[in-house]
């Protein structure tokens, strides 16, 4: 049997983050959701939601727990990238390297292909 390869990257960083939230929310259905969406300063912009649901077609990759989903066509412009959760200057966060764009605004939250 082959191992699938799962085409991003889901950080224990980020799965932590989740599961806190999860809990503080007392509700073990919520799943993180990535999304893609047109706007931003460069074209496209990152989302992230909380869902109970997962809807046909969509990727989900479990660690320490707790779900993310992508829905197919978000996905498409995610392959090899990376959900991350993050903590700076610039507040906490959930982001995503994506080695897709070609270029990024400075929140960081929007891309271009």
């Amino acid at each position: 049997m082959t191992d699938v390869a799962i085409p991003l990257v889901f950080t224990d960083a980020a799965a932590n983050k989740v599961k806190n939230l999860v809990a503080d929310e007392e509700n073990p259905d919520l799943k993180l959701r990535v999304y893609i969406t047109g706007g931003g300063c460069s074209g496209f912009q990152y989302g992230f939601t909380f869902d109970e649901k997962i809807n046909d077609g969509d990727l989900t990759i479990e660690k320490n727990g707790v779900s993310l989903v992508v829905d197919p066509m978000s996905l498409q412009y995610l392959i090899g990238g990376t959900v991350d959760y993050t903590e700076g200057l610039e507040g906490s966060r959930f982001i995503v390297n994506n080695p897709n764009a070609s270029t990024t605004c400075g929140c960081g939250s929007s891309f271009s292909i």
